[in-house]
């Protein structure tokens, strides 16, 4: 790199070096803070919370070990400026560095994130050694531009491999996530191949507004499965100098300061129920966390959903009442119909059901009529049926179809209804699945909740567990307590008295 570079160059490509791991003495001497003429004119030097920031990252690659950074914030703390501060360092200070930057679509990518960028290599001192272009920041080194570089990369599920390819062993990796909580676990999944590589340097961070109360970038905060391995922060918008406090302070007044609209937008806190997600997640944990109570009298109900594919399991699930957690969802995953038959009938038997609901579409029609040639009480459902409101509590809501229906009879239950958490079968949660399906409403103003086949081409496993369940609210069952109480009837006639004979 040595070629046509001038003696300052070699200097400044020296002292780029020495910060290698500073982050924070890097973004102090690489940006023109308070000069006038530029954006940072204001600005003595970055903000407190993100010095701290920088601070952490250089701490963990000094210990030699991975810094995996996770942040979310209201609205105008800066997430912005620092994804370019911190890129800038994390590419400049070491040669060979090697990264993926990515948001949550691609036109916040290219018009947000990337943009921000743009304006950091501007304001960067050495920004004559690096080339920036509408896809990749690279050296001006022709023969490393292909090794020394960061790209820019739209994420697509049916196309990991940019992600899956991220590999530098011995040298310095960069991963950054923008508006993290709508990435698909999927790539997240992916990237985490990077991890494996040794002697590497890795600065993973992911950053946003905490849109979504579930998934990879809710997990890397407190309570989530992957906390011990992040080192997390919450920024509240009225901490941070330069945010509006008049709008902010409307907003409470709108809002209330517990709403989820004011915890997104300006304390940096996950909401409490997903923006788009059908049934609260408060909802299915308290249901989970509940004690089942015995509903004698009540009929035991059987909803089958039925596996199409090769990585999808057919569910069994019993409901009498409220209780659907007493007795346990049972999971197949490869049988042929007959053999699912055999299952369903002996989970019939052995609950003493009185009514099987079975997913009749595709192959579930099949087990249908093997199950009615066993003199078995089923009933098909057609998820894509017309919804006819016969188990809805609330007629004034109207569902799109049948499935949606059943999970709306579902969701009116849940505030009474005990159900099981930890399937031992498979990973996902039955709350993961309550939680997972989003729903929308069509032109005519009826609930469309979304289909298994768009869940998975966003990352979302099939909810096969949770839709059972929703079977068993496909049509209202009789039972004792809907009827007029049965009792015994005291009188004094004897049809063997001796006056009757």
């Amino acid at each position: 790199m040595d070629e046509g570079l001038t003696p300052l160059d070699l200097e400044l490509i020296e002292e780029l070096g020495s910060f290698a791991y500073d982050p924070l003495g890097f973004a102090r001497w690489a940006f023109p803070w308070g000069e006038p003429g530029t954006e940072l004119y204001k600005f003595k030097e970055p903000y407190k919370w993100q010095c701290l920031y920088l601070e952490e990252v250089g701490d963990a690659l000094r210990s030699g070990r991975p810094a995996l950074m996770a942040t979310t914030s209201g609205h105008g703390t800066g997430k912005s400026a620092l994804n370019g501060m911190e890129t800038w360092w994390g590419f400049s200070t070491r040669a060979g560095t090697r990264g993926v930057i990515t948001a949550n679509t691609d036109n916040q990518l290219r018009t947000k994130t990337w943009v921000e960028m743009a304006k950091w290599h501007r304001l960067f001192i050495a920004k004559h050694l690096f080339k920036y272009t509408a896809t990749a920041l690279f050296s001006i080194d022709e023969e490393r531009s292909k090794e020394w570089r960061i790209d820019m990369v739209p994420w697509s599920e049916r196309n990991t491999e940019a992600f899956a390819g991220l590999h530098n062993s011995g040298g310095r990796i960069l991963i950054l996530f923008d508006e993290a909580s709508a990435i698909p676990d999927i790539i997240w999944e992916t990237t985490e191949g990077a991890l494996t590589d040794a002697d590497t340097e890795i600065l993973w961070s992911v950053k946003g507004n905490p849109t979504r109360n579930k998934g990879r970038f809710r997990e890397c905060f407190p309570g989530g499965a992957f906390e011990h391995r992040w080192m997390s922060r919450e920024i509240d918008s009225r901490s941070v100098p330069g945010t509006n406090k008049e709008q902010i302070e409307a907003w409470k007044q709108d809002y209330g300061e517990d709403s989820d609209f004011f915890r997104i937008r300006v304390l940096g806190k996950f909401p409490r129920q997903d923006q788009n997600s059908f049934i609260p997640l408060e909802l299915a944990r308290e249901a989970a966390a509940r004690i089942p109570q015995q509903d004698i009298g009540q009929p035991v109900v059987l909803g089958v959903d039925v596996g199409r594919f090769g990585d999808d399991p057919s569910c069994i699930y019993p409901r009498q009442g409220y209780d659907a957690k007493s007795r346990k969802p049972e999971l197949y995953l490869g049988l042929n119909l007959i053999q699912l038959a055999d299952r369903v009938c002996r989970a019939r038997a052995l609950h003493s059901a009185t009514i099987i609901f079975v997913d009749e579409g595709g192959v579930g029609a099949g087990l249908v009529d093997i199950l009615l040639d066993r003199a078995e009480p089923v009933i098909g459902v057609d998820f894509g049926s017309r919804a006819d409101q016969s188990n809805s509590r609330d007629p004034l809501t109207r569902y799109a179809n049948k499935r949606a229906e059943m999970w709306g009879g579902l969701r009116d239950a849940l505030p009474h209804l005990a159900i099981h958490d930890k399937i031992p079968e498979q990973e996902q949660s039955l709350v993961d699945e309550l939680t997972s399906p989003s729903y929308d409403y069509n032109i005519r103003e009826h609930i469309v909740l979304e289909s298994k086949k768009d869940m998975k081409r966003r990352g979302i496993p099939s909810p096969n567990v949770a839709d059972a369940l929703a079977l068993t609210y496909a049509y209202p069952s009789f039972t004792i307590s809907d009827s007029i109480p049965i009792r015994a009837i005291e009188h004094d006639y004897n049809p063997y008295a001796d006056e009757r004979l």
